[in-house]
């Protein structure tokens, strides 16, 4: 089940809200696990019993873990947990493609080694097992405790507006929201409003303009035009496809009283890879910063240890986004940049560079051409077009299918993406006029602005409801993570 889908939007959502505001505050952690489990078996039932299993496992060991810190007893457990964890990941996600590796290394495949099986990619595994990493870690470090119910716990892992997709929770961020949470109107309302404009976000532009980045890496050798707008295009769909569900996750969790961190910060506005990726999914850079880079010695060890650090840790947080070589040499390229600016000095000085945006968009964009390729082979038939190797234009018939409404759609996405940061800086700098201040001081919120934001809300959902209408099914691009 996803968030533009019918079902979800008309049957889950309303069913799931009716009973946890009808379900007494003591026992919404069950109306959470029970509806995010519902949640989960719409797409595979059978691999709810692995989300289970490992949320269990996390548990224990997370007590154990707690009850012998700072002994050895409990590193060993914290080893345990931490092993048992990756060992879920590193079977479900990455055996395949360990098997294909090592066949084509012998000259032959799978089937020549005498497997015919292939394992299944449980959905939302990358995220519910760093979740479960984090926990366990957080719980070494005394940074969360273990002594909440199991259901709490369970209603973490869970949890259904970041299950499939992120962003990526740490439990100590909610520990004291499932003690204590707000339920108002004003926040369901907020929340509400979030949702409708992460939705329209998929619906109505990562929607419109995936065909033509479709297009451009479905064409064998295509033309500079087309390679060009093709890599674009994908640019601004990923953006706007994940930028969107995590909005519809925080917005979700708000209607359910929970305050989620923000993932995306108008990352396309950054002038270094450094500071592109304090602004790209963000839960996912701050994980591998806290328990990846700074496990590894972080800058503590000296410039030439920093620079493998960061390699090593882009390296592995491009393989979690999956079992193909693209997504190592993506990570590369990523860990390259950042090593490279942190040599030069780039990461202080950029923004004193007139070119330093686009620059960084140039170095973006590239690696984004790698992380859409299926394979190798076909992200370099891309950067072949892009320098002029098949020509301007290529096959102009190639073009036909390309229609208005989607370039319509994507120049709209391109202005939104340059608009937005200077919108929500003006919210941050005076509130826009959201509030006014009455004669007597009392500040209160400005009927106006509240007026417009309802329709500007109203007019997106209706949009992206008749969109949703007449388009196919289009799932979320980091279902695949």
């Amino acid at each position: 089940m996803v968030f533009s889908s019918e079902s979800f939007l008309f049957l889950f959502l309303p069913v799931f809200l009716l009973v946890y505001y009808a379900t007494p505050e003591r026992l919404k952690s069950y109306a959470i696990l029970a509806g995010s489990y519902v949640f989960y078996a719409w797409w595979r039932v059978d691999f709810l019993g692995l989300l289970f299993l490992t949320t269990a496992f996390a548990y224990v060991i997370g007590q154990k873990v707690a009850k012998h810190r700072g002994t050895s007893l409990g590193r060993t457990y914290l080893i345990i947990g931490v092993v048992g964890c990756l060992g879920v990941l590193g079977i479900f996600k990455y055996l395949n493609f360990f098997v294909d590796s090592f066949a084509a290394l012998v000259g032959t495949d799978a089937a020549g080694l005498g497997i015919h099986w292939r394992l299944i990619l449980p959905i939302g595994i990358s995220f519910y097992v760093f979740q479960a990493l984090s926990y366990l870690i957080d719980v070494h470090r005394g940074d969360a405790t273990a002594d909440a119910p199991f259901i709490d716990f369970a209603a973490f892992i869970a949890l259904f507006p970041q299950l499939i997709a992120g962003p990526i929770l740490r439990y100590k961020d909610l520990e004291d929201q499932f003690r204590e949470r707000t339920h108002s109107v004003e926040m369901f309302s907020d929340g509400f409003a979030r949702f409708i404009i992460g939705l329209g976000k998929k619906v109505i532009l990562a929607d419109a303009v995936a065909p033509l980045a479709d297009l451009a890496f479905a064409t064998d050798n295509p033309g500079m035009a087309l390679a060009w707008a093709g890599a674009a295009a994908y640019m601004l769909q990923l953006y706007f496809d994940f930028s969107g569900y995590s909005d519809m996750a925080i917005g979700l969790g708000k209607m359910m009283g929970f305050n989620f961190l923000e993932n995306f910060r108008f990352p396309y506005i950054s002038k270094s890879i450094t500071e592109f990726w304090r602004r790209w999914h963000i839960s996912l850079s701050n994980w591998l910063r806290d328990y990846l880079y700074i496990s590894l010695g972080g800058n503590r060890k000296g410039p030439g240890r920093t620079y493998v650090n960061l390699m090593m840790v882009m390296v592995l947080g491009g393989l979690w986004h999956g079992a193909n070589w693209t997504f190592v040499l993506w990570g590369f390229w990523h860990g390259g940049l950042l090593a490279t600016e942190r040599f030069v000095g780039w990461d202080r000085n950029a923004k004193n560079h007139w070119f330093a945006l686009p620059l960084t968009l140039l170095f973006v964009l590239i690696g984004w051409v790698m992380f859409r390729a299926a394979y190798v082979g076909e992200a370099f038939e891309i950067y072949g077009g892009m320098i002029g190797l098949n020509g301007l234009i290529g096959d102009p018939t190639v073009w036909l299918s390309v229609t208005r409404e989607s370039v319509a759609l994507t120049a709209l996405a391109i202005v939104v993406v340059f608009v937005e940061p200077h919108i929500s800086a003006a919210i941050e700098a005076n509130g826009s006029g959201m509030t006014q201040i009455r004669p007597d001081g009392t500040t209160v919120a400005n009927p106006t602005v509240q007026v417009l934001n309802s329709l500007a809300v109203l007019l997106i959902g209706t949009v992206t409801i008749l969109k949703l209408a007449e388009q196919s099914f289009s799932p979320f691009l980091y279902f695949q993570f």
